[in-house]
């Protein structure tokens, strides 16, 4: 899927989030279709009905900077929804290029870090990940894809549901988020396409949280987690991109004070 069709489908779903009352109008007769119409964003934004429509069908070009103010005004965008909006935008294009193993210095960190530690490419390939780590979450090389996924893992595989208990869903919805404001840089390439693809078939909850088309940024935080001995352990994280290679995301986990 192309980033021009995405940014549409980004539009839409903020449209599809909004009630008339948030902006500032009415409801008046009852809606067939959830969220505001695209006459009132196009007002809203002061832009032509013809051409807000056609930019969520993505058969337009980029909007000027002074247009994607008034978008991100009239749609209530968040600041993280604002910056993921310029980012669709830009004309270039993110190298397909994915790593299929870690430096060895990145693998030497995450094996003397005495807690849990893996490494993701931009697809979120589990590259290295720490005995530490299959203590808590089990064992990655285990599950049943060509290669381990943490998106593969969280989504369809049951051992993941026990680490995160109660929080499961919603830990899983907030992974999904930061994962489509990665993807949409890639929109268009199979790998990424593929692994989607798979995703959706497989989960129901993938599916609908997917096309919700929501944005999160969030790169440290708690998480309260049940490890491999069925003991509950209270972790913060910390997610980096090591200087030398960007496109690698190294996760730490430390125990809370």
């Amino acid at each position: 899927m192309s980033r021009r069709r995405e940014l549409g489908l980004f539009l839409r779903s903020r449209r599809e989030g909004l009630t008339p009352e948030v902006v500032g109008l009415t409801s008046g007769v009852r809606r067939r279709a959830p969220g505001l119409r695209r006459e009132e964003v196009a007002e809203l934004a002061g832009i032509s009905v013809d051409w807000y429509t056609r930019l969520e069908q993505g058969r337009v070009g980029s909007p000027s900077m002074h247009t994607l103010d008034a978008l991100a005004s009239a749609l209530r965008l968040a600041p993280a929804e604002y910056a993921h909006l310029q980012l669709l935008i830009q004309s270039h294009s993110v190298p397909a290029w994915l790593a299929e193993r870690a430096p060895a210095a990145v693998t030497r960190l995450i094996e003397q870090w005495q807690y849990p530690a893996y490494v993701l490419n931009e697809r979120w390939d589990l590259l290295a990940w720490n005995d530490a780590a299959t203590a808590v979450f089990g064992d990655f090389g285990s599950l049943r894809t060509r290669r381990a996924n943490l998106l593969h893992y969280m989504l369809l595989d049951k051992t993941a549901q026990s680490v995160f208990g109660e929080t499961w869903a919603e830990e899983a919805q907030r992974m999904v988020g930061k994962f489509r404001r990665l993807y949409d840089q890639h929109a268009g390439k199979k790998e990424f396409d593929a692994l989607i693809d798979d995703l959706s078939d497989a989960s129901a909850c993938f599916a609908n949280w997917w096309q919700r088309h929501d944005i999160v940024t969030q790169g440290t935080g708690r998480k309260h987690l049940i490890d491999q001995s069925g003991t509950l352990r209270a972790f913060e994280y910390l997610s980096m991109h090591p200087a030398d290679t960007p496109h690698l995301r190294l996760t730490l986990y430390m125990p809370t004070v």
